[in-house]
């Protein structure tokens, strides 16, 4: 058996070059493993030099030079190459290793059924997007939940405002229960008790609700690093704005307050159309939304139409953390925004009466329409259907609209079904129904979050009439054969 001279050092290099390769994988430059392992050795205090010239000797004379790659300890030489992956474990039984292999034959199955499923429904003509909270949570993104906000607004600096406040309306007799420490529960609360109420005993409870709206509008201004935070957002916008340019535009619609997709959208140089102009200040006007962008031939006699590539619409049905009412009928974006003139459906049960005020109830009227359109695929990524107006109308497209196609993507997909999930929608059962009756794909459930679910969606690029005659044979003979 060979020996290892250096063995201590040696195994340390190799457990650097692994995590490298479990991190970056293959495909890379060499500069690029080389850079990171010099990172990794300075890490781990190893004295590593890069691109050392070392002298040949031959019978004690110079014969010429050799430059290393790297150099470890003035003891070990290091010539990149694309690093090996680490072997798999070995399993000890036979029925471990059978096991493991149906799994990942079942794993593959599903993953490709679901994948085939996935691209015949967004090649659809018209692609619809529902995007909420989940799309803005985890710790990447780093998005405030419900429970978040209620404790930004019931501890710490608020938390003798919020007693006072409970006190004085009432809602403090119920906090023994966990189910009242909802932060929508509780604003809804506060809001009616605001219009039963004579000013002079609603005093603490009007102060509360405006700083409770004035601290979920700072914990939506929560983008600091967008290049980390939106890498989920950019694969999703990236994958679906590469239709083609003269389709219809996608409709992404979202409850959300941030700017997770016109950031990412922008990082992309994609166009959104968002409802406002594109002049400064930007001001809201629905008629935005029916113009298209368009290339313009040089020649003034030709009549060809060309569609920028790379847009698609963004509707924000409950406003924006940067969408402010300069009066009653000028919406504009900006970066003054506060609790007392932003443009924004704040959480409450009174939602539904909130969204017949301008700007939402344009939004929302185009939401419910795109639900009418024939042929149209709807993508619900992170809403968990506790807002009935958005979840009522979805309902009744998907009974009267025949030609509409649903896919629901949500991590708590089981603990919503068994109604184990925290204060889950009664829509699950509705329309888990209608996908067990009629057994035809109209609704696809998938259980992922925001993330795997910007992994899956296969990228929209046009295919050509002779590739779809080769996806259509490929699928009709196994789809197992190049």
């Amino acid at each position: 058996m060979t020996e290892i001279v250096y063995k201590e050092l040696s195994y340390r290099i190799i457990g650097i070059a692994m995590e490298v390769h479990k991190i970056l994988g293959g495909g890379f430059l060499e500069k690029v493993y080389e850079n990171s392992m010099m990172l990794l050795f300075e890490e781990n205090n190893l004295n590593a030099k890069n691109q050392v010239k070392i002298d040949v000797f031959f019978k004690n004379k110079v014969v010429g030079d050799y430059v290393a790659d790297i150099l470890v300890d003035d003891k070990i030489i290091l010539e990149k190459g694309e690093l090996p992956p680490p072997p798999p474990p070995v399993p000890t039984k036979v029925d471990e290793i059978e096991a493991e292999k149906k799994k990942i034959e079942l794993q593959n199955k599903t993953s490709e059924s679901l994948s085939q499923k996935l691209k015949a429904a967004i090649q659809m003509p018209n692609i619809m997007v529902l995007a909420g909270s989940g799309t803005s949570l985890g710790p990447i993104v780093g998005g405030p939940s419900m429970w978040n906000l209620w404790e930004l607004c019931t501890t710490n600096e608020m938390e003798a405002l919020s007693n006072d406040t409970f006190i004085e309306n009432g809602y403090d007799l119920r906090l023994s229960d966990e189910e009242y420490k909802n932060i929508e529960l509780c604003l809804s609360h506060c809001e009616a008790h605001l219009q039963i109420s004579p000013e002079h005993k609603s005093i603490k409870t009007k102060d509360f609700i405006l700083k409770c709206k004035d601290i979920i509008l700072k914990a939506c201004n929560f983008i600091t690093d967008d290049q980390v935070q939106l890498v989920n957002h950019k694969e999703f916008i990236r994958k679906l704005s590469k239709r083609k340019s003269k389709d219809p535009r996608i409709k992404l619609f979202t409850t959300n307050y941030d700017t997770c997709f016109e950031d990412a959208a922008s990082k992309l140089g994609i166009t959104v159309i968002d409802g406002f102009s594109f002049s400064f200040p930007r001001i809201y006007d629905p008629k935005f939304f029916d113009l298209d962008i368009v290339k313009r031939s040089q020649n003034i006699n030709s009549n060809n139409i060309h569609y920028l590539e790379g847009v698609f619409q963004l509707y924000k049905l409950h406003g924006s953390v940067n969408w402010k009412r300069e009066n009653i009928f000028s919406i504009q974006q900006g970066n003054d925004v506060t609790a007392q003139n932003s443009c924004m459906i704040f959480p409450a049960k009174g939602k539904y009466q909130q969204s017949y005020v301008q700007p939402h109830l344009e939004l929302i009227s185009r939401f419910t329409q795109g639900l009418r359109e024939p042929n149209t695929c709807l993508l619900i990524a992170g809403f968990g259907f506790n807002d009935d107006h958005l979840s009522e109308p979805i309902l009744s497209a998907i009974y009267s609209n025949p030609h509409l196609k649903v896919i629901i993507s949500t991590p708590s997909l089981k603990a919503d079904f068994e109604k184990t999930s925290s204060n889950p929608s009664p829509y699950w059962d509705k329309f888990k129904h209608v996908a067990d009756t009629r057994k035809n794909d109209e609704i696809i459930f998938i259980n992922c979050d925001f993330g795997k679910l910007s992994e899956l969606i296969p990228d929209l690029t046009a295919l050509s009439p002779a590739e779809n005659l080769y996806e259509s044979l490929r699928s009709a003979f196994g789809g197992t054969h190049d």
